[in-house]
């Protein structure tokens, strides 16, 4: 069976489903139907959605079964999130978040700002 196609091959205009058939009993339905937003998701985004739904969105999972990083994960989730016409919201990896918190913290030690300052870049942070 083939994959939904979402876009003309030859003009690249929106594709529309025309008719429905019963894998039963053979009717068939003509009309226009409108396709699922998954359906017009790219091959590589239904894996990555299948993986996300398997593990329950949690990425520690999806890191060990795709085997890339968090970073990675990341990317691709937000990938899928563009794709389906949501804005992607770009959040820092705790790795970063941990190093910002360093850096604010250091520059408290040293000095720099005060601690007004640092609670209130801290909060920013999180």
């Amino acid at each position: 069976m083939r994959r939904n196609i979402h876009a003309c091959p030859v003009c690249g205009g929106a594709m529309e489903i025309a008719r429905l058939n019963c894998t039963r009993c053979e009717v068939r339905i003509e009309g226009r139907f409108q396709m699922c937003r998954f359906c017009e998701l790219e091959p590589e985004h239904l894996e990555f959605l299948e993986v996300f739904i398997k593990n329950r969105g949690v990425i520690r999972d999806m890191e060990k079964e795709l085997g890339v990083s968090y970073p990675t994960v990341r990317a691709r989730l937000d990938a899928m999130l563009t794709a389906l016409g949501y804005e992607a919201v770009t959040t820092a990896s705790p790795q970063e978040v941990s190093s910002r918190q360093k850096g604010v913290l250091a520059a408290l030690d040293s000095g720099e700002i005060a601690l007004e300052e640092a609670v209130r870049r801290l909060k920013q942070i999180a």
